[in-house]
This record gives structure tokens, sequence and C-alpha cells, in this order.
């Protein structure tokens, strides 16, 4: 285990920020931290680097208990969310400057520093200094200075978050690259769901201070375990729903019933909370195992490689379908059709 995480909790005064948070990272693995504004996300990432000592928990790298070492004394690299390259140093003394007073010679020293601006492909740009730089070409140099003295674990505390949308994909590809030529163990934390679907093995998210879910990104997407997991990962519509009977187990779902397989309530009439995914959902008539919902079109979003298509169903609930071509035109009546075994029930 190269990161284990124990109950870990933090104050600020009176005002909880941590909450009893545990996890592990294996060597070598990529986790995202994920959650809302607010969740805690940033005082975790403190924590592990020694920024701060948390109030209580404990923090493991490779076994050692690091949680009252200072950063210096911890094998942590770390990219923040803003630029911390020192304007007046060159690329190259700012990738040297992380390998810090490790008592290592001159020619040493410049082989590392040339072996990792090779890696993020900057080899060209040593001798530039931060303002002559891109953004990515910014957020490369500052994973390179990360990486040199080969943590333990890398931290990424929001590091796509400043840039724009093409360069944001592009750098998000580069770290792929990068952890897969380097295989260093990788806490990426992010706010944005696709960066941390695209780039993570497995997800932790994170809710008021405290883990809400674990486990990869396409099992907490396709089977949440909440329905706060189900409304923040990704985009899920929510359903009216209730309970007909647990034994068969039947429910009622925007007015039709359905058997289902299990129904987390057993009382007849209990509410449920139904959530279902866009891509899910089908304009066309109900086949076996469906249900159909007829509605009017509100609006059709053209957003490349599919429409978004709206529709207002006549008990006024709201269906967004991807719709990959020939969409149904404005006002024009529908049946939406909604897979029965794919309804996310709480």
């Amino acid at each position: 285990m190269t990161l284990d995480i124990e109950g870990l909790g933090h104050r600020y005064g009176t005002e909880r920020a941590l909450a009893d948070v545990s996890f592990s990272i294996e060597a070598g693995e990529v986790v995202a931290v994920v959650g809302p504004s607010g969740c805690g996300k940033t005082t975790l990432v403190q924590a592990i680097a020694g920024h701060l000592t948390p109030t209580s928990g404990r923090i493991r790298l490779r076994g050692e208990a690091v949680t009252d070492r200072p950063p210096e004394a911890r094998e942590v690299g770390l990219v923040f969310q803003q630029s911390t390259l020192y304007p007046h140093m060159t690329v190259g003394e700012n990738v040297a400057y992380g390998l810090g007073p490790q008592g290592i010679e001159p020619d040493e020293r410049d082989a590392i520093v040339e072996e990792y601006l090779a890696l993020v492909d900057l080899e060209a740009q040593r001798a530039a200094y931060p303002s002559e730089l891109s953004g990515g070409q910014g957020r490369r140099v500052e994973l390179a200075r990360a990486l040199a003295p080969q943590p333990d674990v890398l931290l990424l505390d929001e590091p796509l978050s400043a840039l724009d949308r093409g360069l944001r994909v592009q750098l998000r590809e580069e770290i792929a690259r990068i952890q897969r030529e380097t295989g260093v163990t990788t806490l990426f934390v992010t706010h944005d769901q696709t960066d941390a679907m695209a780039l993570a093995d497995r997800l932790v998210v994170m809710r008021d201070g405290a883990v809400a879910a674990v486990g990869q990104p396409r099992e907490l997407y396709e089977s949440p375990p909440t329905p706060f997991v189900a409304s923040f990962l990704g985009r899920s519509i929510e359903l009216p729903a209730s309970v007909v009977d647990g034994d068969p187990p039947r429910i009622e779902v925007a007015g039709q019933e359905r058997s289902v397989s299990t129904v987390p309530q057993q009382s007849p009439g209990a509410t449920l909370r139904c959530y279902v995914r866009p891509s899910s959902l089908s304009i066309r008539p109900p086949r076996e195992g469906e249900i159909g919902l007829s509605g009017t079109v509100q609006r059709v979003t053209d957003n490349g490689r599919h429409f978004a298509v709206t529709v207002r169903t006549t008990a006024g609930v709201e269906l967004v379908v991807i719709q990959q071509s020939s969409p149904p035109a404005v006002d024009e009546t529908v049946t939406v059709a909604v897979p029965t075994a794919e309804l996310h029930l709480f």
C-alpha cells in the first residue's frame, strides 16, 4: 500500500472540513478525489502534503506514519491549481529546484533535469523563463519538477481547472501518458467528472467533508450506491416513483406499474428516489421491459457528436434524451422509452 488514509478529520475552528475520511491507494494506481466545491478536497490534499496537521486520523506513506512530518520530510510531489513556477528561474532551474538539497553532483542533477524535461517534451525550453511559456507548457514544467525527485505519491490539485477546453483535454492526455510511463502513484483532485472518469482507476467521491463512495468510475456511474452519487456523477433525471408491493417487488414510475428485481423499501406506498441516465432513454415506442412516457419536445441542442433532446411529459417531468442523429422537431409529440432495468432506485 503506497498511501493509506485512516479516519482523517479536520476542523477550522468550529467548522468541520473533513470527517472520518478513510481510503488507500495501491502502488501505481491513479485515484481521483471528486466532489462539489467545499466538500473538503483541498483540505485533504494539504493534509497529505503536510501543509496542515489534521485534527484526527493518520496518514501513512509506504507503511510509515507521516501525519506529523513536515512537507520536506515526505516523499510527495505536488502540482497546485495555480502556477507555482519561480518567474526569475529558467525552466531547467525550476525543475532542478524540485530536487532540493539532496547532495546530488552537478552532472547528475543536469542529467535528471534533462530526463524529466524530455518526459514532458520540453527539452528545447530548458533555458526559457515561465513568462515565455504557454499555459500548457507551464503545467508540464510543474509536472517535471514534481516528478524529478521520484516521489512515492504525486498529488495533482485541480491542475486543469484554469485551462481552456482544448488545452485541458490535451494536458489530460499528457498526464495519462506520463503516469503510464513513470508508474507513479497518483492522487488526482478535481471537481470535473469528465477528467476524473478519463484518468482514474478508482474514484473517491466526497460530500460535506466525508467519503460518499469509493469504486471504479464505470461501476459508480452504472450502479451508484446513493442518490447523491447518482446525481453527481454524470447527468441523471429523477422520476416520481413509489412502492406498489414488496412481494413480488413492484413499483410505480411516472404513473406506470412495473415489476423490478428488488425495492429498497418494502412498505406499499413508500416514496422512492428514482434516477435514470439520459443515455438510457430512447425516442421510440417502448418494448418489453420498458416504460413509455409521452411528451412534447421542448428544445433540441446540437452538441456536435450528438443531440440533446428535452422532452416534457404529460405528467410534467422533463426528460433529456441523447440522440445521435435525426432529432425530432420542437413541439413534436413523442414517446420516450425508459428501460426498467436501468432505473436506479433508492
